[in-house]
């Protein structure tokens, strides 16, 4: 990108200090916040500035969740005509698994996904993280930039060694962060969709970014923002976060009778007059803001015009809502997946375009390191 945003730069610690990243984390959600309406409006006025990265890993078909929240703000960013690139992060399952799975099979799946939400491959470059080895090279010098202190302290690695179950944590999870420093950096992105959990991965990213400006090449890797989602959390069936290991799920893939079995399922309360109040009431606040999501209308509206007929009559709302909703995107869904050609010549599209920003950088990183 010939534009990215300002940055403040830090002192690289002395050799055996691990300052940086703790003070630079307890800053990151204010900064975020602050830089949020900001950066909205510099996307929306020069969406030619930006360059994002985003995605996620390949290990179970995308849900309401997805499709609410991360998906829909990438397809608003495409439409606003800021260059997007996908990443389907195949390597990072085993981040806290000890077996794959059906990787490709997952793969393939969330593409069709990805494509029948909007995604456009001819603006959306969508690729897998184990087809670009460019890529993957640069978390040696990377990893270099960053000392064991601070990996070890990343919040939002040890939340996910929590929710694997795991006994111990394994080095590929420890380095998670710079693993994504490196998917971020390859191709010089500049700003980067993220949740509050995900904050201190990219304050990793920035981190590393200023460590090798300063240590090899002044401005060569931009020092990327977060731009804070403001995608509302979507609870699963059981009242939990909705998950794709969670059991608890509404996949996009789903057909209508599918969608209606969930709902009735879906936990609510005792109360017969139903309100929005997602504090004290979440589950019923949950079934308000899937309605809501899918006719455009606010939850309190929804609510008042359910009133006292209770959750049975809110359900039945919901899922007419939702399927009416997502009819389009099941019925361009199934005609996609009839093409046998289609996901493997957008992954193909994508990689060959991933590999070239890849290689670049991967070339100039060896230059500016004095091994080329």
């Amino acid at each position: 990108m010939s534009i990215t945003l300002p940055t403040t730069p830090a002192p690289v610690p002395p050799s055996g200090q691990t300052s940086g990243l703790s003070s630079s984390l307890d800053l990151a959600a204010e900064r975020a916040v602050d830089r949020g309406l900001h950066l909205e409006g510099e996307v929306a006025a020069h969406p030619e500035r930006f360059r994002v990265l985003t995605g996620e890993r390949p290990t179970g078909p995308l849900h309401l969740g997805h499709y609410f929240g991360t998906v829909a703000n990438r397809v608003r960013l495409q439409q606003l005509g800021v260059e997007v690139l996908l990443v389907v992060a195949d390597y990072q399952v085993i981040t806290d698994r000890e077996v794959a799975g059906d990787v490709r099979g997952a793969v393939h799946e969330i593409v069709l996904d990805y494509l029948a939400s909007g995604l456009d491959p001819a603006r959306t470059t969508v690729f897998q993280h184990s087809a670009v080895p460019a890529l993957n090279q640069l978390m040696l010098p990377f990893l270099s930039l960053v000392t064991v202190a601070e990996l070890d302290r990343n919040p939002t690695v040890k939340a996910e060694l929590a929710a694997s179950g795991a006994a111990s944590m394994s080095g590929l999870l420890l380095t998670y962060p710079v693993h994504q420093a490196a998917d971020i950096l390859f191709c010089h992105a500049n700003l980067v969709p993220v949740g509050k959990d995900q904050l201190p991965h990219l304050e990793m990213t920035r981190l590393v970014a200023r460590r090798f400006n300063q240590r090899y090449g002044a401005g060569y890797f931009p020092e990327p923002d977060g731009l804070l989602s403001a995608a509302p959390t979507v609870l699963g069936t059981d009242g939990r976060k909705m998950s794709k290991s969670g059991r608890n799920a509404i996949a996009l893939r789903d057909d209508a009778d599918a969608t209606a079995r969930a709902i009735r399922s879906a936990r609510t309360d005792s109360e017969r007059e139903i309100t929005y109040e997602p504090d004290r009431r979440p589950e019923v606040a949950n079934l308000l803001l899937l309605t809501a999501l899918s006719t455009g209308r606010s939850p309190q509206e929804i609510a008042a015009e359910v009133g006292g007929r209770g959750a049975g009559q809110l359900k039945q709302l919901t899922t007419d809502a939702l399927v009416a909703h997502l009819a389009p995107v099941r019925a361009r869904r199934a005609e996609l997946a009839a093409d046998p050609a289609v996901v493997a010549e957008t992954l193909a599209a994508g990689a060959a375009r991933a590999n070239a920003l890849a290689d670049a950088t991967l070339a100039d990183v060896r230059r500016l390191m004095a091994m080329a």
